[in-house]
């Protein structure tokens, strides 16, 4: 009996308007697989698809002009689906980058790029000389055919392998109480896997808890946030972020700020567990991230997790791993697990102001909330810190600060208002032994006072004027006369959440 392929070439339509071109020729590029059988070219990039060897009416997009690892991706499951795949969408192009898209992106696609009339004809001929129908849902099925496909199986030539480096392996998965994602120290066995699958809303985000791992120490809980790649790109986009530009240090303190709050795949939780009853304190914990919007600048340690998980490859994903000690030398038994994620506060940066001299009062208004508060200084004071505090010989440190305390009227909660110094902190240079040769410095930061992140706020109890706060600037080698400082205030921005697990 004939294949729905040979059936295919018996009607001898022209796939070409579809980016089915036929080609006589049996050139081959590095990248097309062992055993390939091509059976059309997109008439660009070298873009052809194939059968492969060992995997049936596969049919398979080879794209030379891709990066590393994405050259060969499955496109159907048979030559019978891989039709119905171009009845839906009405070109192999949308089926060749689904790999790189979202849903949103597939969307826009089929709509800037509608079907041409002589396309029209040769989809109508294939319909009704296959007696075939459009595939539902082509996008997910592609998506869940290439997230369960083993790419390892595929093999290329010599050609292949000169041309590109060795992918490292996944190792085999372990985790350690004492390790993160990218290794651990020590003879500790690893942690015995408890799958859970728990999936849960914390008001707009998704979030998943897929395992916990007893460990002789402690336990391990993995959590993972998934994030919707459009998220992912709008933010990108907003701050012309890409895989090439990707750091934020040519923007300003406050955009920096608001970046780090803005940021999909930035996680700030605090989570704390009861086990049977006792609650267990948090240790340490590790996190790392995967985006979709550029697959090929995810780490190995980001694969690894998203394939143990069989987290979809197509959302964004932060995975936070905590570890939580047993509150006795043996290993309980568990009968009863919950979590409880409390988010940490988001920094918002405010006004900034100068003090003129104690007693001056500053008033603004509180983002969020819109109330009138004001900040009264209280004592404004220049310092000098004592060379005792560095051991050094060899480097010189800044050691000049200013002191302020102040109060608020009313008065903030704690930890939700600091204030800090707009300039960073000088930073360490080399002792001079010639008077007249070039001051060379140091790359270590200071973190006495401010550091290089700012004033620290000191909080004091009870004042007849409100609670009493404290400020330090940044350090400098001269004494600063006038100090720039920056109101900054922290929010919480969501309730906790509880879950229970067992």
């Amino acid at each position: 009996m004939a294949t729905t392929y040979e059936r295919y070439l018996k009607l001898n339509i022209d796939g070409s308007r579809l980016g089915l071109e036929r080609s006589e020729s049996e050139s081959n590029y590095f990248c097309t697989p062992k055993g390939a059988k091509v059976i059309g070219w997109a008439g660009v990039d070298g873009i052809h698809y194939c059968f492969v060897g060992g995997f049936g009416e596969m049919v398979f997009a080879v794209s030379p002009m891709n990066t590393p690892g994405n050259y060969v991706h499955p496109v159907a499951r048979d030559f019978r689906d891989f039709l119905g795949l171009l009845l839906a969408c009405g070109d192999a192009a949308a089926l060749e980058q689904v790999y790189c898209w979202d849903q949103a992106q597939f969307d826009a696609f089929l709509q800037h790029n509608p079907l041409t009339g002589e396309q029209q004809a040769v989809l109508d001929a294939i319909r009704e000389k296959m007696l075939l129908a459009p595939r539902e849902q082509p996008f997910a099925y592609i998506k869940e055919l290439q997230a369960e496909f083993d790419y390892s199986r595929l093999k290329y030539t010599q050609d292949y392998y000169e041309w590109v480096p060795v992918e490292p392996k996944i190792p085999q998965w372990k985790v350690y109480f004492d390790g993160n994602f990218w290794g651990y120290h020590g003879r500790e066995r690893a942690g015995k896997e408890i799958s859970l699958a728990r999936q849960f809303a914390w008001e707009d985000e998704v979030w998943h808890i897929p395992a916990i791992y007893t460990c002789t120490k402690g336990l391990v809980v993995d959590f993972c946030l998934q994030v919707p790649a459009e998220r992912i790109r709008t933010f990108m986009d907003k701050w012309n972020l890409s895989i090439e530009n990707d750091r934020t240090t040519d923007f300003t303190d406050e955009q920096q700020m608001q970046i780090h709050a803005e940021n999909p795949l930035a996680i700030n939780i605090n989570p704390k567990v009861v086990l049977n009853g006792t609650v267990l304190s948090g240790a340490h914990g590790c996190g790392l991230s995967w985006n979709p919007c550029f697959p090929e600048g995810n780490g190995l340690e980001a694969k690894s997790v998203t394939q143990h998980y069989a987290l979809d490859p197509a959302y964004g994903w932060v995975i936070w791993r905590s570890a939580f000690p047993w509150m006795k030398k043996r290993k309980p038994q568990i009968t009863t697990l919950s979590v409880t994620l409390m988010q940490e506060p988001v920094a918002m940066s405010g006004p900034h102001f100068h003090v003129p001299a104690p007693g001056e009062s500053i008033g603004f208004t509180h983002p969020t909330t819109g109330a009138q508060h004001t900040l009264t200084v209280q004592e404004y004071e220049r310092k000098e810190m004592s060379r005792e505090h560095f051991g050094s010989q060899n480097q010189e440190f800044p050691m000049h600060y200013t002191v302020m305390s102040y109060t608020l009227a009313p008065d903030l909660s704690d930890g939700a208002f600091t204030v800090t110094d707009c300039l960073p902190s000088d930073q360490p240079r080399q002792k001079r032994t010639n008077p007249n040769e070039p001051q060379a410095s140091g790359s270590i930061c200071v973190a006495i006072i401010g550091g290089s992140d700012g004033s620290t706020a000191i909080i004091f109890g009870g004042s007849g004027q409100g609670k009493l706060h404290v400020a330090c600037s940044s350090l400098h080698f001269e004494p600063v006369d006038d100090v720039e400082w920056r109101m900054v205030f922290h929010e919480k921005r969501r309730e906790d959440v509880t879950v229970e697990l067992i």
